[in-house]
């Protein structure tokens, strides 16, 4: 990797790190991706709410208002592309008094100050026929239209895919420990392993600061780890909610939702608490009580006995309360992406446009390519048998006869599905990797009857012993060895 010098090297895969690559890769470009987990998202991007916000959050005139109205427009249109499941389905922010109303009017001016479209304030009667199942006791609503919702690790394993498919080279498990700046390019250390690139993109999410620190750079705020604690109701109660449901938010960010997934789930929270580590993910107790009766208050009748999964995410948290991407005060050719909490994923396909600006100012020559794939794959084959008509599906069968083996009974997961996954681009070769690229794993029985049979198929599939098969990190082996 030391004779190679790549144009441009981005650290981390998470939504950000993944549209730089996306957007990148359509130019005559030689592109690296270097990420310390085992594979894309492994971040906050793995673990958070999921929604497009539409932008009337953020304070008018930051770079944050600015990228979430602009990125939050351009999400639709990249799903629809690279085949990821996007609804727009809208948001409700419920006031319960006065004081309530209050804030939604502030909302609303700073969102119109923002230009997000289709903002108003909705009657309690309105907010009841579009939402029967909220409390009888919210009294108003700001109505975001244009609000959606997206699977956040599809996303970004679709923008990624695209990247390596248009000659992308991605680097897992390489965690930047050190960075030289040697004549005209910079050399990336992953221990004994050394990537080397003219530009620089830190898109390190959580870590962007130290990151900074090994440029001798520091950024000019604190990062704060705020970890977010989520619930997970099973599908048979999709219909509780249509749109996303905030209360009115507080300082500490836009509050516990309740909200439909594009998967047919509904999600419960998350809270916002300052953790000491950075990879503090543990949930508790506590956490979930806090969002439980956040999500009674605003829907009532919720049926929190029909949680299949609980998680956590940490966010990175900015004390500047704005999003910083600059380029290095030291190298004008290494740029930060850092700070980026919530609506990162709503901003990340502008935040990776802005980023491109940088680099054009730079110097780096961004000139289109004539071969660029639009595709997720070059020969676009990444939809689920799920997600297939009778006819497709009788075609699939017939081209693959795995396709008429389930696996996973919760999510109707075909053998041929996670075959594909494991050989797709970026190869799905742990269990967690298959189950978030197929689902395989994710319903109700959280793969109590389809893990092992997975494992198995990976296991034959890359030609392992199925004791070598890993549930997601390196060290995390599910098997010891057969019984029979």
């Amino acid at each position: 990797m030391k004779d190679k010098i790549y144009d441009v090297a981005i650290i981390g895969a998470g939504i950000v790190g993944s549209m730089c690559a996306f957007h990148l890769s359509k130019y005559k470009l030689n592109i690296a991706v270097l990420e310390a987990g085992i594979d894309v998202a492994s971040g906050t991007t793995r673990a958070n709410s999921a929604i497009i916000h539409a932008g009337y959050d953020a304070n008018e005139g930051s770079l944050k208002a600015k990228l979430n109205v602009k990125g939050s427009l351009m999400v639709e249109p990249i799903a629809k592309q690279l085949g990821v499941h996007y609804k727009r389905c809208g948001s409700l922010v419920i006031g319960f008094n006065e004081q309530d109303l209050d804030h939604l009017n502030r909302l609303l001016v700073r969102g119109k100050k923002n230009g997000v479209l289709g903002l108003e304030i909705i009657d309690e009667k309105r907010l009841h026929q579009m939402e029967p199942n909220v409390s009888k006791e919210a009294k108003y609503a700001l109505y975001a239209p244009t609000a959606g919702i997206v699977c956040p690790y599809d996303l970004a394993y679709a923008t990624c895919e695209n990247a390596c498919t248009n000659g992308a080279d991605f680097f897992f498990e390489y965690k930047v420990d050190k960075i030289e700046k040697v004549g005209l390019s910079f050399s990336l250390y992953a221990k004994e392993k050394c990537v080397r690139a003219k530009y620089v993109i830190n898109c390190a999410g959580l870590y962007a600061d130290e990151i900074a620190g090994l440029i001798s750079e520091k950024l000019p705020f604190e990062i704060i780890p705020r970890r977010g604690e989520y619930m997970l109701l099973d599908k048979c109660e999709k219909d509780t909610v249509s749109h996303t449901i905030f209360v009115t938010p507080s300082e500490k960010g836009k509050g516990i939702l309740v909200s439909p997934t594009v998967d047919g789930n509904i999600i419960v929270g998350p809270n916002a608490n300052i953790v000491e580590s950075k990879a503090d993910t543990g949930v508790t107790a506590e956490g979930l009580q806090e969002i439980s009766q956040s999500a009674v208050t605003m829907v009532p009748n919720i049926n929190l006995e029909s949680v299949i999964t609980t998680f956590a995410g940490v966010r990175s948290t900015p004390t500047s309360g704005d999003f910083y991407i600059k380029p290095s005060t030291k190298h004008p050719k290494f740029i930060h992406s850092a700070g980026i909490e919530s609506p990162g994923l709503a901003s990340s396909p502008a935040i990776a446009l802005y980023i491109l600006k940088l680099l054009e100012k730079a110097g780096l020559k961004l000139k289109e390519r004539s071969d660029y794939i639009t595709t997720r794959t070059k020969n676009g084959n990444c939809k689920l048998f799920c997600d297939m008509t009778e006819e497709e599906r009788k075609r699939a069968i017939e081209k693959n006869p795995a396709n008429a083996k389930i696996v996973c009974r919760c999510e109707m997961v075909t053998e041929g599905d996670i075959i594909n996954a494991i050989h797709r681009p970026i190869s799905a070769h742990t269990v967690d990797m298959v189950k978030r690229r197929t689902r395989a794993g994710m319903g109700r029985c959280q793969g109590g009857y389809c893990r092992a049979r997975v494992a198995e198929i990976i296991a034959r599939e890359l030609n392992i012993s199925v004791d070598e098969v890993k549930k997601f990190s390196s060290n995390s082996h599910i098997l010891c060895g057969r019984t029979k």
